[in-house]
């Protein structure tokens, strides 16, 4: 990302009194561009969050609003940018911001794009070449206040996408899975990272950091999360940031992962904080970590879809960090059963909530299902065990995307 914040922090040029501009990922080599565009920063809607862009200027709405479990004083507020087509792909997208930056307030630009027809790459900071190409694009400006009543504004966004030699790409592999201690979220009634308002038994989860975070509505970046034992799990989106660190992406290698690129890949800092004394046991804001957290857990994925009683350790799958056919899991709201076999009458293995992006492994013929996209016998499974039927799963296919079991 970019960002632009106290003077010093950042390379910035002047332009007014109190107005930075910051140009990031400008090019270390020869790279074609295939497009330059300007983001509309003024036009509101339902997925950004405490922002507004009356008279064409993006800043906070509410100086003194945070997330739901942030304790600190000041404010913070996200706007993501509509997609934008590109002309040819691209694997990089850099940034120009101009921004009023008022000591004490920051302003960060991130970018994702388009692999296919469910599939984003992770959110990246602005100037940092992708995985893989990308067909479209979108950016997410983060305006933070560490005063209550303070706002930064920024006044326009400009983007460009280039494609640019890759470095050390990553071949395609399964999702990452970790261990990690998990709690649960609870908050019913308060607003997540990304506006959704928190409902009782409600099925999302957190993770801390905003790279994996799914905008309001989607389930874009989801996970599976499993006990141990594997006997239970729930498919369901990340909808908050937390808990303890706003910028952990500990699944992440070090080459990537945005801080503590010292820890082993897969270990959240908030564990090496509450067991070793890491970063003096304090989070990245400067709280004591109480416990060593990596995830938190929506009610109904702690209660329904885990049957869990207590915190306690889960296996989680970065379902993003995969390649492969995706579904996204379309109901009226409430999560759909996840089965052993491909029978309504097999048992349940847990849950895959609304919006979830599931990876398809396989196919097979099964019990015949009426949902969402019409009557079938086809059932995809989604992890080990793990079936659920294609009729409630949006492919961008009416044949399955997978190949068969």
């Amino acid at each position: 990302m970019i960002r632009i914040e106290k003077a010093g922090r950042v390379i910035a040029a002047v332009l007014a009194a109190g107005a930075v501009t910051a140009l990031a990922g400008a090019p270390a080599q020869a790279a074609t561009t295939t497009a330059a565009w300007t983001a509309d920063v003024s036009t509101v809607d339902y997925d950004d969050v405490n922002v507004t862009g009356a008279g064409g200027t993006l800043t906070l709405a509410d100086a003194a609003w945070h997330r739901t479990a942030q304790v600190f004083a000041g404010s913070e507020g996200t706007f993501i940018t509509t997609e934008h087509a590109l002309g040819a792909p691209a694997n990089r997208v850099s940034a120009q911001l101009s921004a009023d930056t008022p000591k004490g307030t920051a302003v960060d630009v991130e970018v994702r794009g388009r692999t296919g027809v469910n599939d984003w790459t992770e959110w990246t900071p602005a100037g940092t070449a992708f995985k893989t190409a990308v067909s479209s694009v979108q950016a997410r400006i983060s305006l933070h206040s560490d005063t209550d009543g303070l706002r930064p504004a920024v006044r326009s966004l400009g983007l460009s996408a280039d494609r640019v030699p890759q470095v050390n790409a990553l071949a395609a592999t399964a999702a990452l899975t970790y261990k990690v201690y998990a709690t649960r979220e609870g908050l019913v009634g308060e607003k997540t990272a990304n506006g959704h308002i928190i409902a009782s038994r409600d099925h999302f989860v957190a993770l801390p950091s905003g790279r994996g975070l799914a905008p309001k509505g989607t389930g874009d970046y989801s996970v599976r999360v499993c006990k141990t034992d594997n006997s239970r799990c729930e498919y369901a989106p990340v909808w908050d940031v937390g808990p303890w660190n706003t910028k952990d992406d500990y699944w992440n290698p070090a080459s990537v992962r945005a801080e503590y690129k010292d820890l082993p890949q897969g270990q959240p800092e908030a564990y090496a904080a509450y067991h070793n004394g890491y970063n003096g046991g304090k989070d990245d804001l400067g709280y004591k970590v109480g416990n060593p957290a990596g995830i938190d857990l929506g009610d109904g994925v702690f209660y329904d879809g885990l049957a869990m009683s207590d915190n306690g350790n889960v296996n989680v799958t970065y379902l993003w960090t995969g390649s492969g056919p995706t579904g996204v899991v379309s109901t009226a709201g409430d999560p759909m059963n996840v089965r052993a076999t491909a029978s309504t009458t097999a048992a349940v293995k847990g849950l895959a909530a609304n919006y979830a992006k599931v990876n398809i492994e396989c196919y097979v013929e099964g019990d015949t299902v009426t949902g969402k996209f019409g009557t079938g016998n086809i059932w995809d499974r989604i992890g080990p065990d793990n079936y659920v039927s294609d009729t409630y799963l949006q492919t961008g296919s009416d044949s399955p995307v997978a190949p068969h079991c």
